[in-house]
């Protein structure tokens, strides 16, 4: 893997972030959309006419995906420590100063929990929902973008945080091994050099050897199916055969059939990687020579939850590529994208000096040698 220096990692950050701002804002619009042929017509021209630089068009504006992304990078440039309680009082603030950006219920009725309680238990609320089961839906995926970049040279430090950050409206194992999926999946692609060209078996082989630790059978569960009870190494696997299937074989329903396009981390995060790994090579009915665009258009094309499985895929798309190949035209008509350079460059900022604050403390003044 090649070293990255500090300008390149500081163009990832923003390339990430920036990724996972035009995903959600983009495919917000076609959000619980069927794709027909008619409707893919429909997408390729829309994004020809965002891509030139003469269009205009009302600024396309973000979801609760950019609204709680943009509140965990907030934790982390506020509170360097991570305070999960600063982070969980961040969601309740965003969401009563701006309701109207597309929260789910269930994580609505978390919010007024977490205010009724004055945040004394700021994982109960989500503890205590469907049935105890708590929910395995993407919301903690969506927005781990900023947690995989502050924790890029500290794996270990980045599981914790990312469990943590994603229990707080997301308790089924499910919902967080999604989120910790994602954030790997985020952590790998930043530390590539994008001029090298992506090994598609090795870069899922790896997600699948992590997997491996944080998926495990349990001892009492020998009956149970082992596909139930390791899922995300097992959508993995099934996105290997995929990304090495001849394209006649490969409708976009055998794709969503296999990998999912729903609100589900499960049906969701996996699909999310595969667009972006998909994307590295032309795809059939996509007319895009730029690699970030087509991750996001192709995302999008697949249907369903298009803003959170294009923001997953374009926060990963960016994390590799960087900032400098993601076309400013498409970046001018989405909102916040000029505060969000701003958070990228930020929390680039406050991870430096936490990991130099951390060499110091490990070598002493042999750091300055």
């Amino acid at each position: 893997m090649a070293k990255i220096d500090n300008i390149l990692l500081k163009s990832k950050f923003r390339g990430c972030l920036l990724g996972a701002l035009l995903g959600d804002c983009l495919g917000a619009p076609f959000e619980g959309e069927a794709m027909t042929s008619g409707g893919k017509l429909v997408l390729q021209k829309y994004f020809d006419k965002l891509d030139g630089p003469y269009f205009r068009a009302p600024v396309k504006k973000y979801t609760d995906d950019t609204a709680m992304t943009k509140s965990v990078a907030k934790c982390l440039i506020d509170k360097p420590a991570v305070d999960f309680k600063c982070m969980a009082r961040l969601f309740v603030k965003e969401y009563f100063a701006d309701p109207r950006r597309g929260y789910g219920q269930n994580v609505v009725d978390v919010f007024n929990k977490l205010r009724g309680s004055k945040f004394e238990d700021i994982y109960k609320p989500a503890q205590e929902q469907f049935g105890g089961m708590g929910s395995y839906g993407n919301g903690g995926a969506m927005r781990v973008a900023p947690l995989a970049l502050y924790f890029h040279n500290n794996y270990k430090g980045m599981i914790e945080a990312v469990t943590h950050a994603t229990k707080i409206t997301h308790t089924n194992k499910l919902g967080v091994n999604g989120a910790l999926l994602q954030a790997i999946a985020i952590q790998q692609s930043l530390l590539m050099d994008p001029v090298d060209k992506i090994d598609v078996e090795h870069f899922t082989n790896q997600l699948i050897d992590k997997m491996k630790d944080i998926e495990t059978v349990e001892e009492d569960d020998e009956d149970i199916n082992i596909e139930d009870q390791l899922p995300y190494q097992t959508k993995l696997k099934a996105m290997q055969e995929l990304l090495t299937a001849e394209e006649s074989d490969l409708s976009d329903t055998y794709v969503i059939t296999n990998l999912g396009n729903n609100i589900s981390a499960l049906g969701s995060v996996p699909t999310a990687i595969y667009c972006f790994l998909k994307a590295q090579s032309e795809i059939p009915g996509i007319k895009a020579d730029n690699t970030f665009r087509r991750t996001i258009q192709y995302a999008i094309s697949l249907g369903g939850d298009t803003d959170t499985i294009a923001s997953m895929a374009g926060s990963i798309a960016g994390a590799f590529l960087g900032e400098e190949y993601i076309n400013e035209s498409l970046i001018k008509h989405c909102e916040f994208q000029k505060e969000m350079i701003e958070v990228a460059d930020n929390l680039y900022a406050v991870a430096e000096d936490t990991k130099e604050a951390l060499l110091r403390k490990r070598y002493g003044h042999l750091y300055f040698f």
